[in-house]
């Protein structure tokens, strides 16, 4: 069976733009939340910053959305327009602020070709800071994004060739400080000890590093994009989960 088709499990379909971009505008009127960097960082789906862009009278002109409720109105009927411009769910998701990608798309997901929902699915997931952990998006939602999207689609040439090359049974690693102690059955995974030491360690932490053995089968992506041969898996399917104090000292395990 060829394998593009075998990993596909979201009916083919062409993406409906109106209802990406009403998705889009739910997002937009949100209200933005301050911090105490404001006005120069705040948290809303469409800027990570109080001070954004705006066309008045054909000119671009700096505003600040936080000074009042008129700058913020403004704002938002520039950036609806720039959504009822937008020709592909690709350019609605670059307009977003990164943090509000997954969830965006676990909203959009169900209006999205599986094209569009695949590439745009590995870009969040590649440019969030912690996806294993947001708190939007579950475990559970995230793995089923990863099923419902085309393998095939999601990886670039050089993912597809380290999916290739692997073994029936992987042997893969990570890392886990403090902060994320008790999330060890996540997502993602690397092939790299020394990328899960590293991840380990951030932070000025002395973490922990787990190994564990997963069947091909049940890896739903590689990306070696940020050069840490990362391993997306169904956390359910993880075998032989230990900690490892340094590189060989695991155990040889195999998979069942």
């Amino acid at each position: 069976m060829d394998e593009r088709k075998s990993s596909r499990t979201r009916p083919e379909k062409a993406t409906d733009m109106e209802q990406v971009r009403i998705t889009a505008k739910t997002f937009l009127m949100l209200d933005y939340q301050k911090t105490s960097f404001s006005p120069m960082v705040v948290q809303h789906p469409f800027t990570s910053s109080g001070i954004v862009l705006v066309q008045k009278d054909d000119t671009a002109q700096l505003v600040d959305i936080t000074e009042s409720q008129e700058n913020f109105e403004e704002w938002q009927r520039f950036i609806s327009g720039e959504i009822d411009q937008a020709e592909r769910a690709y350019d609605i998701y670059m307009m977003l602020n990164k943090a509000f990608a997954l969830t965006f798309l676990k909203y959009a997901a169900p209006y999205m070709s599986t094209n569009d929902f695949s590439s745009i699915l590995a870009d969040a997931w590649m440019l969030s800071e912690n996806p294993n952990q947001d708190v939007n998006v579950s475990k559970k939602e995230l793995t089923a994004m990863f099923k419902a999207a085309d393998r095939n689609m999601m990886m670039r040439d050089s993912d597809k060739e380290l999916f290739s090359s692997l073994d029936d049974c992987v042997t893969i690693y990570r890392g886990v400080t403090d902060y994320n102690r008790t999330n060890i059955r996540a997502l993602s995974w690397s092939l790299d000890y020394k990328t899960a030491q590293w991840f380990a360690g951030r932070f000025d932490q002395e973490g922990t590093v787990y190994q564990a053995t997963i069947n091909k089968k049940d890896i739903l992506a590689v990306f070696t994009g940020r050069n840490e041969s990362e391993i997306i898996v169904d956390p359910k399917c993880l075998q032989n989960i230990e900690e490892v104090q340094e590189q060989g000292f695991g155990m040889t395990m195999s998979c069942f």
